[in-house]
């Protein structure tokens, strides 16, 4: 796991170190575009763990995955450091979907996280160091947005889609397959990368319902129209196409993390 192997990234005397740019090297300096596709990977599956033990809702776990992506849209992400910023996206994400979250639980989940077994991290001066760190971190987060945290997901698209879908279907054949656990599961990993910036969350929830009933071949009624269509008016095979392609993607990126 690529990371901070010891501590918590940490402050200094004269500023954080998340705000020192990363380009001590040529290698360094030069664009390498597949290392920081890995990084946004493992640092997504860090926000999605770390929400989990938080107790976060899916939906504010998806806000911070938005947003950490967000962010590196407009900065580079040598210039500010990844765990950091993902911090600071899960402690703006419950302010944003009213599920505040402490960040002295997120420091110490996170610390648990790079540190397995360890204790608690006392209130001392690294503490307040690492927890001023995570606050300043969010108020850059806000000004590189524009203040712009807020988000449309694909989870209520897909809520719907899948009730709508169910009641077409034998229920014999739904209860038999695992469609909705398995369209749940195929949204979230869709935040592991910037495919969740990419497409509109509709096409994403059509999507993500699709390859799942094509995975365990449930047939859907045939009629003038695809049901697909029929659920969503603005998309097309190739929309879907895109998404899954996208989707693919990220799952060899994750055999290549492993």
């Amino acid at each position: 796991m690529e990371g901070p192997s010891s501590r918590l990234p940490a402050t200094t005397q004269d500023g954080p170190l998340w705000l020192a740019g990363r380009t001590d090297s040529g290698r360094d300096a030069e664009s390498d575009p597949a290392r920081e596709i890995k990084t946004q990977f493992r640092v997504c599956r860090f926000i999605m763990e770390t929400g989990v033990k938080l107790g976060m809702r899916s939906v504010p776990v998806a806000t911070a995955c938005v947003l950490y992506h967000r962010f590196f849209e407009r900065v580079s992400m040598r210039a500010y450091e990844p765990y950091l910023v993902a911090m600071s996206c899960v402690y703006l994400a419950g302010k944003v979907e009213e599920q505040h979250i402490r960040t002295r639980d997120i420091l110490n989940v996170s610390h648990r996280y790079f540190n397995s077994g360890s204790a608690p991290l006392e209130c001392d001066k690294e503490f307040w160091d690492l927890r001023d760190s995570v606050v300043q971190c969010e108020l850059l987060i806000l000004r590189q947005l524009n203040f712009h945290v807020s988000f449309e997901h694909p989870h209520k698209y897909l809520l719907h889609y899948l009730l709508s879908v169910k009641s077409l279907v034998n229920r014999h054949a739904w209860s038999r397959t695992p469609v909705a656990e398995t369209s749940w599961a195929l949204l979230r990993d869709c935040y592991h990368g910037v495919m969740c910036i990419r497409h509109i969350p509709q096409h994403i929830a059509i999507a993500t319902l699709y390859l799942a009933l094509n995975s365990y071949g449930v047939e859907m009624p045939v009629g003038e129209r695809e049901w697909w269509q029929v659920l969503c008016e603005d998309v097309t095979k190739a929309d879907i196409d895109a998404v899954i392609s996208d989707l693919l993607q990220l799952y060899d990126m994750e055999a290549k993390c492993i």
